[in-house]
């Protein structure tokens, strides 16, 4: 009878602790403790039985793998894989559609084990973690692409990732956000997002000088002196990004702390009454997992990038501005919505407006480092139709956030700004496919 008492007891501790409940996160960390002086350790240690961890695994795939309407996509990541050494090269345009289809879900898988992460570290270290991860995708397709001398799909990818993430994502999280929360204007911390635009500014202008001195013809050495300066702006932006980062994270985390309107206090402690569906350890586990998946699959979607626009007869710059950032801003995409629609408008900043400084700041400017490592001459000259693409893109953003309010409409107009540059690009022929540098091959 006793021994049944402390098994029971044993499995009480490890469903109160490991699976979560309803209660909220201080009376469980009670019950936790209170359980522990009664159970010895042999006795807890019997909630870690084969069959006890069997069921725990179970319960993880279920949450991870199977439970969430996207994942019935999974299935075309290795069928992507099975048709690329069936069909060979004739395949490469299903290959590549198959590909896109299967890394949305596990993007967005991404996204939610980052999320269960985050319950664990805080909310701004959370918000930086889930821009980190929701970036994994973009970053390992990129790295794999520079590694067989794709710099245009490189470069293209991370432009076309900064415009979905502040147009499409932002937009679609304000126009949501705001037909929910309609009786009012949403507000976020203008002085954080005041920032994060200050940042996008140096971005651009780190990426503008490189294409203005290309196309100005002032070069003191015709070819090399704007990969010199590439380099050079890309070792000051990752400096730059390390001290937004101890800004962010130590120095002024108030500035950073979520706006709470007077008779909505409720809002401010729905973050702790939320209670995470799997363990911190669980977490990194299926991160690590994912972004392994994620890398797999990524190398056959670039390898099928050309076939794909040869089939579709579709420009190569659609598919790496478009295409390919949509399926990985898949998690960001879904993040932002629902924290838009909960009116926690200031991680939904964070998630997308951070993503992309994220992206501009740190990835770009790694890029161009680790193409230096492999002699790659990865640059920031991204030519002159991406740039000022982006440099509007940001000046629009910046006039968007100086208020610090949101609403339906203004969603509305970043949505359309968005199909205008998908439109733009839709029509775009990249000047330099043709030459060593440009080329996708």
């Amino acid at each position: 009878m006793a021994m049944g008492t402390l098994e029971e007891m044993a499995d009480d501790e490890f469903e109160v602790e490991i699976l979560g409940s309803s209660s909220s996160p201080s009376a469980r960390k009670m019950l936790t403790f209170e359980t522990s002086h009664c159970s010895s350790i042999a006795d807890v240690a019997h909630a870690w039985t084969p069959k006890r961890m069997r069921s725990r695994l179970q319960k993880n795939i279920y949450l991870v793998l199977i439970n969430g309407k996207i994942n019935v996509l999974l299935p075309f990541g290795p069928l992507a894989v099975l048709l690329h050494y069936l069909t060979g090269k004739h395949g490469h345009g299903w290959v590549f559609l198959f590909s896109l289809l299967g890394i949305a879900p596990l993007a967005e898988r991404l996204g939610y084990a980052t999320e269960q992460l985050a319950y664990y570290t805080g909310p701004t270290v959370g918000g930086l973690l889930n821009a980190t991860f929701g970036n994994a995708t973009e970053m390992i397709i990129s790295l794999y692409a520079l590694k067989h001398g794709m710099i245009r799909v490189v470069q293209q990818s991370l432009l076309g990732s900064i415009l979905s993430n502040m147009l499409l994502v932002l937009g679609c999280a304000f126009f949501i956000g705001g037909i929910v929360n309609h009786k009012k204007d949403q507000v976020f911390n203008k002085a954080a997002a005041v920032v994060n635009s200050g940042l996008l500014l140096m971005a651009v202008m780190g990426i503008m000088f490189p294409a203005v001195l290309y196309f100005t013809r002032s070069e003191v050495h015709v070819g090399r002196s704007e990969l010199a300066l590439s380099r050079f702006s890309s070792f000051v932006m990752l400096v730059a990004y390390a001290g937004y980062l101890f800004f962010q994270l130590k120095s002024h985390q108030s500035l950073y702390d979520p706006i709470v309107e007077e008779g909505d206090r409720r809002e401010e402690n729905s973050y702790d009454e939320d209670v995470p569906e799997i363990t911190l350890w669980e977490s990194i586990a299926w991160l690590a997992v994912l972004t392994v998946w994620v890398s797999v699959i990524s190398g056959y979607l670039v390898d099928a990038i050309q076939g794909a626009s040869d089939l579709w007869n579709m420009p190569v710059a659609f598919i790496s501005v478009i295409l390919l950032p949509i399926v990985g801003n898949a998690a960001e995409h879904a993040s932002a919505i629902m924290f838009a629609t909960k009116n926690k408008l200031d991680i939904t900043l964070g998630v997308a407006i951070g993503s992309s400084t994220q992206i501009s700041m740190f990835v770009i400017p790694f890029c161009v480092v680790v193409g230096w490592v492999m002699r790659q001459p990865m640059d920031l000259n991204f030519q002159l139709f991406e740039t000022a693409t982006l440099f509007i893109t940001v000046l629009v953003v910046a006039f968007m956030l100086q208020e610090g309010t949101a609403n339906y409409f203004k969603g509305l107009m970043l949505i359309f700004c968005y199909l205008i540059v998908a439109a733009s690009f839709f029509v775009h022929v990249d000047p330099k496919t043709t030459d060593d540098k440009g080329s996708a091959a």
